[in-house]
C-alpha cells in the first residue's frame, strides 16, 4: 500500500582515514522522483564526512547519520541535525543498523568499537568487542584501523549480530553483542579474503550469512562457521570481484543485489543481482556506464522496485523498474567519493 508521502534519496561524502588520504564532505537529499539534489548538513559538525545512513525502519522522517564525530539524528528528513550522546573519542563512524525491534541501534566505529542505543539513539553503552583477528591482520604492516563497515542482525533472531571489519574479517555475536568471536580464522597467504566491507543475514534460507569483501562474496550456510567463495564473475587480473554493498530487497527475501568493482579505486562499476537467495548469480546490464567502483546501493521501501545505486566517483543511479533499466542522476559537480546512500 502506498500513500503520498515523500521519499527521499540521501548520499554521503567521505573518505579514508588514512594519514594523507582525502576525504570529501558533505550529505545530499533528493525527492524520489525528482532529479535535483540538495545539500543538507544544518546542524551536522563542519564538513561532515558521512560513512553511514540508516532511516528509522517506523519512522522514515527520522535519519541517523555517521560522521567523524559521532552520529547524529534528524526527526525531518535531514532538514536539522542533533548531536546524539555517545562521548565523541575521535574515531568516525561507519556503520548504522538497527535491530529487530526498530528503538534498537547499533552504531560501528574504527578500531573495532560498537555502542548500542535501546531507545533510539537517545542513550548509549558500548558493547564488549573483544576478539582474536586472524593472524595475517595483525602481522607487521597490516592494516590497523579495524573498521566495522557493516552490521547486521538476524531478522528472526535479535540476539545474533554480525559484523564486517575491513582487514578483520567477520565477527559474531550470539548474546545481542556481550560477547563476540571471530568467524574468519583460517591460513591465509594475504589479507584479500579477510578485508570484509559488509555481512547479510539471508531471510529466504535460515542460517544463511553472506559477507563481502576485496576478494569477493562469500556465503554460509552455518551462521557462519564456514564459508565458499560465490564465485562471481572476476573483474581484476587476480580473478576477484571487488565487493562494497549488499542488500535484499524489501519485502523479496530472494532477490539481493551486490555493488561492486575491479578494486577500490578502479573505472568499472558493476551490479549483480540473485533472484534466488544467493544461490546463482547474474552480472546486470544497466544501460549506462559506471566508470568507477559502485560503493552503495539503496531501495525505496514503500516502492521497492524502485531503486538506487551510486559510485565512488560521484555517480547516482536510479531505477524505477527493478534494476532492469537505470538512469543518471548527477550529483553537484565536485561531489565525489561516495560512501553510502539510504532511501527512506
Amino acid at each position: 500500500m502506498t500513500t503520498k508521502r515523500t521519499s527521499y534519496v540521501y548520499v554521503g561524502l567521505a573518505g579514508e582515514t588514512g594519514s594523507g588520504r582525502p576525504v570529501q564532505s558533505g550529505l545530499y537529499r533528493m525527492a524520489t522522483g525528482d532529479t535535483r539534489w540538495e545539500l543538507v548538513t544544518r546542524g551536522l559538525p563542519e564538513a561532515p564526512a558521512i560513512r553511514a545512513i540508516a532511516a528509522h525502519p517506523d519512522h522514515p522522517e527520522m535519519v541517523y547519520v555517521g560522521t567523524q564525530h559521532g552520529p547524529y539524528r534528524s526527526t525531518d528528513h535531514g532538514e536539522q541535525w542533533e548531536k546524539l550522546d555517545v562521548q565523541d573519542h575521535g574515531l568516525p563512524v561507519w556503520s548504522l543498523s538497527f535491530g529487530r525491534d526498530s528503538e534498537v541501534l547499533y552504531a560501528g566505529y574504527e578500531n573495532c568499537e560498537v555502542f548500542r542505543s535501546e531507545d533510539g539513539g537517545d542513550h548509549w553503552r558500548q558493547l564488549p568487542v573483544t576478539v582474536r583477528f586472524p593472524e595475517v591482520t595483525v602481522a607487521p604492516g597490516a592494516n590497523p584501523a579495524k573498521r566495522v563497515l557493516q552490521l547486521a542482525v538476524n531478522p528472526a533472531n535479535p540476539d545474533e549480530l554480525y559484523g564486517a571489519i575491513e582487514v578483520g574479517g567477520v565477527i559474531r555475536s550470539l548474546d545481542g553483542g556481550e560477547h563476540w568471536e571471530n568467524m574468519s580464522h583460517g591460513q591465509y597467504v594475504n589479507d584479500d579474503t579477510v578485508d570484509m566491507h559488509g555481512v547479510l543475514v539471508g531471510r529466504w534460507r535460515p542460517g544463511t550469512v553472506f559477507a563481502i569483501g576485496r576478494a569477493g562474496l562469500f556465503s554460509s550456510a552455518d551462521r557462519g562457521q564456514h564459508w565458499a567463495s560465490a564465485r562471481l564473475e572476476p573483474l581484476n587480473p587476480k580473478g576477484q570481484t571487488y565487493c562494497r554493498d549488499i542488500r535484499e530487497v524489501p519485502g523479496d527475501p530472494r532477490t539481493i543485489w551486490v555493488a561492486a568493482g575491479a578494486s577500490f579505486q578502479s573505472d568499472l562499476g558493476v551490479l549483480f543481482r540473485s533472484k534466488d537467495g544467493g544461490a546463482t548469480w547474474t552480472r546486470m546490464k544497466m544501460g549506462v556506464e559506471a566508470h568507477t567502483t559502485i560503493f552503495a546501493v539503496a531501495f525505496d521501501p514503500r516502492q521497492p522496485r524502485r531503486m538506487y545505486c551510486a559510485t565512488s566517483g560521484g555517480q547516482v543511479f536510479a531505477s524505477e523498474d527493478a534494476g532492469e533499466s537505470w538512469m543518471e542522476r548527477p550529483l553537484p559537480e565536485g561531489a565525489t567519493q561516495v560512501y553510502t546512500m539510504e532511501c527512506a
